[in-house]
Parts: C-alpha cells; structure tokens; sequence
C-alpha cells in the first residue's frame, strides 16, 4: 500500500508541532512559518496553519457522535492498544474513549477519537483481521 497525503488546518503551529511529535511521536519532515510535515506511520500529513479551524460537526454512528470531518490511521491491534494507553497517561481529552465498535458484526473494530490543539478530530483504529476493514457481512 502507498502512503497517503493528507493537509489539515490549524491555528497555532507550535502547539500542533507539539502534540504530533510529542505526544502522537510523528517525526517532523519539512517545514515553513505557514506549514509543517508529519510521518504519521509512513503517512504524510500537512498542518497548514489558518485564521480560525472550524467548529466540529458530528453524525451518528453505533450509538457515539462520531464527527463527520476526521483522520487518522489503522493500525494492529497491539499498536493501537499501546497507543490507546499512551494516550490515557497524559491524560488526553478523549471525545470517544477507546472501545469496540460494532461487536459481533462485520467491521468490528477498537476505536478512539480525540481532538488536536487546534481541533482537528482524529480517529485511531484497528481490526482483530484486515479482511474485516471493508467488511459488509
């Protein structure tokens, strides 16, 4: 699979340089006063920076709001669990705490949702089987 290219706004470069190389231990690739790349699991992500990030919309899914406009990566089981932790030792401001979604049906999966500095929201997830990621039945 090749990586993806994704570009995001933001409203503070520091604080966002901060939580994707500290906390979410993304290396830092390019950067410029306006922008700033990230290695998100050999992803390249792009915080360009805005006047003002918008505010949240969210749309049902499985009982938690989900917001409609995130990102993120899937990862193995173990390394969203050792995520999942890391996250919770610094005390992240989950919007959707770790759990599993769709239990027992196709697409089961872990899952979590948390907010950047800037309010970019982010879903982290994995699947006990990849076959399962674009599962129907």
């Amino acid at each position: 699979m090749r990586p993806f290219h994704l570009a995001f706004p933001v409203d503070n470069l520091e604080k966002t340089r901060e939580f994707y190389t500290k906390i979410l231990e993304c290396n830092e690739g390019r950067s410029s006063d306006r922008w700033i790349d990230f290695d998100m699991y050999g992803h390249q992500v792009v915080a360009h920076l805005i006047d003002k990030v918008e505010e949240v919309q969210t749309n049902p899914v499985d009982g938690d709001d989900v917001p409609a406009s995130h990102f993120g990566v899937i990862l193995e089981l173990d390394k969203w669990e050792a995520l999942a932790e890391r996250l919770k030792k610094v005390d992240m401001n989950f919007i959707i705490e770790p759990h599993i979604r769709f239990k027992g049906e196709a697409g089961e999966q872990a899952t979590m949702f948390f907010l950047d500095p800037c309010g970019n929201a982010l879903e982290f997830k994995a699947f006990k089987n990849d076959d399962m990621i674009f599962a129907t039945d």
